[in-house]
């Protein structure tokens, strides 16, 4: 019975998988020929790729009594207010009785200020999914596209993940347009370009390749745009899906590309030589090539004064080794090297763990598992109570472990420093990094003490030295060398001595601002 019952459904499953390929095909077919001059054709052929679709819209009118015509759009993506006064108040007016041509009345009747003309059915599907409103007149073998689009979209606001004391609050949004006029607003310069592809079979999502020309390699622009078309895929949601198929090392922990929210890091990117990446629904812009580098800067480096900037960075260097290393010491000193941990601080750590049924190593991976659970529990709950359960499950589970005797209270500051450590760094993806390999570092240190976090610190930066970015060195400005790149690398120098861009930008144009730009007195006052 079960036997006969599975073969049923699979026959059903592949005639329906059958009937849905000729469906699929003869709308193929059907999108694939062009417009006619029988307008009760052309409607027969859309209502037909439309079918199950209640939110498209047909609207038949005659223009001045003579001839037929019809508008077609998606209901909440064409703005129908503009359509009344622009479109069909004109056309069915009196006044375009006395022009016969068709494009005479378009030129001479609609107030619009973008219209296209089309002739196959696919590019017209293509543009109404787009918002566009589509007008086909009787005798007429194009189609008339009117730029009508308005649908609902989230107003610029400050960046929630990329916050600043000092500098612009102005953030991306979901929508491209309001992006790339964000960047046109602070790069007025021609020289800026945008290649648009559409990347989705069904999404057909708008990606853009934003760049300087002069200032972007041609060989980096070309190889952005061949990884962009390699690309095939049902949909594409966020930036997020595409920055997986165009990284160079897939299984490497640390991000090979920027994601950022903020149009100021997106401009000064393109300003480097950089291409930056926009997608269509997503906030997030990426910005190709990066180098580890450029993962620990934060934009409000470049807003504070230089000295300022460079304390910053020289200790968020050093808060992220300790969030990498902090754990692993701690479990290596307590399980092989008690000698070199002075004798008041060791009788007093002995004291704690006395009733600690655990192993250092098990206490540890405990608690950072843990610390791990209450950051996502704090991120993916709503916001009004995501901080307090975060903070307030800390407190409470911390204190109940320890007086549990399930953890120390030594081992308890260890794992909440690591954690304040790791919140230091300019990007959130670049801490993910060492949220990762934080582990197998303890599992090193609990089984081979010091000598196993010295290996596993050594297979980390192995891996750097062979990881790339486009084609530029994850480690480049240090290995290989390149002395002009330490004065935004491991300080912050001032603006006025960054003279020439990084060396993997553009020959053509390697300085970025003229000499004599140091400040000092005026020259020639009284």
């Amino acid at each position: 019975m079960w036997l006969r019952f599975k073969t049923k459904k699979k026959k059903n499953a592949e005639l329906r998988t059958e009937s849905a390929l000729l469906q699929s095909l003869s709308l193929h077919d059907e999108q694939d020929e062009g417009l006619s001059g029988d307008l009760q054709h052309n409607l027969n052929v859309l209502q037909s790729i439309y079918t199950e679709c209640p939110d498209i819209v047909f609207r038949p009118f005659v223009i001045h009594g003579k001839k037929q015509a019809a508008l077609i759009y998606f209901e909440g993506l064409s703005n129908c207010e503009e359509m009344n006064e622009n479109v069909l108040a004109p056309l069915m007016s009196e006044n375009s009785a006395d022009i016969q041509e068709i494009k005479g009345i378009v030129e001479q009747r609609l107030s619009i200020a973008k219209v296209n003309y089309v002739q196959a059915v696919d590019e017209c599907v293509k543009h109404i999914s787009l918002g566009y409103t589509l007008l086909l007149i009787d005798g007429f073998d194009q189609g008339i596209l009117l730029a009508l689009m308005k649908f609902e979209k989230r107003s610029v606001e400050e960046p929630t993940a990329e916050s600043v004391v000092r500098g612009p609050r102005e953030g991306f949004t979901e929508t491209l347009y309001v992006n790339t006029s964000i960047l046109r607003r602070k790069i007025r310069s021609p020289l800026m370009k945008f290649k648009t592809l559409k990347i989705g079979r069904y999404t057909q999502t708008d990606v853009s390749i934003a760049y300087i020309l002069g200032l972007a390699e041609e060989q980096l622009l070309e190889e952005v745009r061949n990884r962009l078309m390699r690309i095939d895929i049902d949909g594409v949601m966020d930036s997020g899906n595409i920055e997986e198929f165009i990284e160079d090392a897939s299984f490497s922990p640390f991000p090979q590309i920027i994601s950022t929210e903020r149009p100021d890091v997106a401009a000064s990117a393109l300003l480097e030589g950089r291409v930056v990446i926009l997608t269509e629904g997503s906030p997030f812009a990426l910005i190709a090539p990066v180098t580890i580098f450029s993962l620990m800067q934060a934009s409000e480096d470049y807003y504070e004064r230089f000295l300022l900037g460079t304390v910053i960075r020289w200790m968020r260097f050093l808060l992220l080794g300790v969030s990498l290393m902090l754990p692993s010491i701690y479990v290596a000193l307590l399980a092989f090297h008690q000698e070199m941990i002075p004798t008041t601080l060791l009788i007093s750590i002995a004291a704690s763990r006395e009733q600690i049924p655990f192993p250092a190593i098990v206490e540890a991976l405990l608690m950072e598992i843990t610390f791990e659970a209450l950051r996502e529990a704090g991120i993916r709950l709503p916001k009004q109570i995501g901080s307090a359960v975060s903070i307030v499950g800390a407190l409470i589970i911390g204190d109940a472990a320890v007086s549990a005797g399930l953890v120390s209270p030594p081992m308890v500051m260890v794992v909440a420093f690591t954690g304040i450590a790791s919140f230091t760094s300019g990007r959130y993806n670049a801490a993910g990094a060492f949220r990762i390999l934080r582990f197998p570092l303890i599992i090193l240190a609990g089984s081979l003490g010091l000598l196993g976090v010295m290996w596993g610190l050594i297979l980390i930066v192995i891996h750097l030295c062979t990881l790339r970015s486009f084609g530029v060195p994850y480690l480049s400005g240090l290995a290989p060398g390149m002395r002009n790149e330490w004065k935004d690398m491991l300080v912050r120098a001032p603006i006025w001595s960054l003279k020439k861009r990084p060396k993997f930008s553009s020959d053509d144009n390697p300085v970025r601002q003229s000499a004599g730009t140091r400040p000092g007195p005026a020259q020639g006052g009284e």
